[in-house]
């Protein structure tokens, strides 16, 4: 999974980055302090994976990992080569999900490139930025339809309708991911990889004193991601590096629970980030090697294990399964055998969240 994080100059993108991943990008308080894309490999919480780490004791543990990228502050005429923005836009249609960072919070000493709080209007520049540059690449591969369809072929001709009132529901000021759309339009959309299709994460960055429970300015970015069926979560960016500079888990808890906090935000963003892409965790248990898997929620048995390699799933036979819960309790694989709790599925298993799983596969 790969993320994108985009955003107006000064609202906190890098500092997120910082915290989410072990590089450290540039964190200043001015515009385009971010000259190249950073990328980072962030590791995806699980406690189950911890858990079964310790029932295990394999020789190496793989936790699922999520790709980061942070993009230069974005401003008004970035799709025309304004700021730094214009050249990382390549970047943004390489990710699966986008985490838009708004500005939620007041402060003197921190320049708002607009001159005031207002995260509606930040979030509407950015959009508008990316819509037109999704229009660039649709009018381009209008033209190429248009083409291919004197020629006489009938999808290219499709094709060229469905990609003229899509030019007309953006230049609306409205993001593709709204955009209604059948089987063919779908596999159209997808090789174009638009901007303002891709699923969008809205993360408030807030002041300390509202980490806990927000404030107005997320109240009416909740309210608008409701809207759009998008995700949104509050987190205080600022206050999450401190909490990163410190060097125990001992000391990150203690700092939390000062804030009345049960979890780190960062580690509630990539779960966010998971849920907005309708993803989920199976994992692979033995002594050499104890391991999450990143799969789409619904996919069958033969399809996650072909997530490890092709050939599992060429060859699939069946998948010894064990859920979480039954490990957790039975606290061994032999115990789960003893107790009769291990099924044998074939290849219409639908994968659930936390099975732990072994497949059988002859190629």
């Amino acid at each position: 999974m790969k993320c994108g994080i985009v955003g107006l100059p000064n609202v906190g993108k890098s500092t997120l980055f910082n915290c989410l991943s072990s590089a450290k990008a540039q964190a200043a308080n001015y515009p385009f302090c971010t000259i190249e894309p950073n990328v980072g490999q962030v590791i995806v919480p699980d406690v189950r994976l911890e858990r079964l780490s310790e029932l295990v004791n394999p020789e190496r543990v793989q936790p699922a990992n999520v790709e980061i990228v942070d993009i230069a502050g974005l401003v008004r005429g970035a799709s025309k080569g304004e700021g730094l923005g214009n050249q990382f836009l390549g970047n943004i249609r390489e990710t699966n999900a986008i985490i838009h960072v708004l500005r939620c919070f007041e402060n003197d000493n921190v320049t708002h490139v607009d001159g005031s709080v207002n995260p509606i209007r930040d979030k509407e520049t950015i959009d508008t930025e990316l819509q037109l540059k999704d229009l660039e690449t649709i009018e381009k591969r209008l033209e190429k339809a248009k083409k291919m369809s004197k020629s006489g072929e009938k999808e290219a001709k499709l094709n060229g309708e469905s990609l003229e009132r899509l030019i007309k529901y953006v230049e609306e000021g409205r993001n593709v991911r709204g955009f209604e759309r059948n089987d063919r339009e779908t596999l159209l959309l997808k090789e174009m990889q638009l901007l303002t299709d891709k699923p969008v994460l809205y993360l408030c960055n807030v002041d300390e004193s509202s980490a806990k429970t927000g404030n107005p300015y997320v109240e009416v970015v909740q309210a608008m991601a409701v809207k759009e069926g998008a995700g949104c979560i509050h987190i205080a960016v600022s206050t999450e590096s401190d909490i990163a500079e410190l060097e125990t888990y001992e000391e990150k808890q203690m700092f939390l629970e000062e804030l009345g906090l049960e979890d780190a935000g960062v580690n509630r963003v990539i779960r966010a980030a998971y849920e907005l892409l309708s993803l989920q965790t199976y994992f692979t248990a033995g002594v050499k090697e104890v391991r999450a898997w990143t799969i789409n929620n619904g996919m069958t048995a033969p399809q996650a294990a072909g997530v490890i390699h092709s050939d599992f799933e060429k060859g699939f036979i069946r998948a010894e399964v064990i859920s979480y819960s039954d490990y957790d309790q039975l606290g061994s694989e032999s115990a789960v055998k003893e107790a009769g709790k291990i099924r044998v599925e074939g290849k219409e298993y639908i994968v659930r969240d936390g099975d732990v799983m072994h497949f059988r596969f002859n190629v």
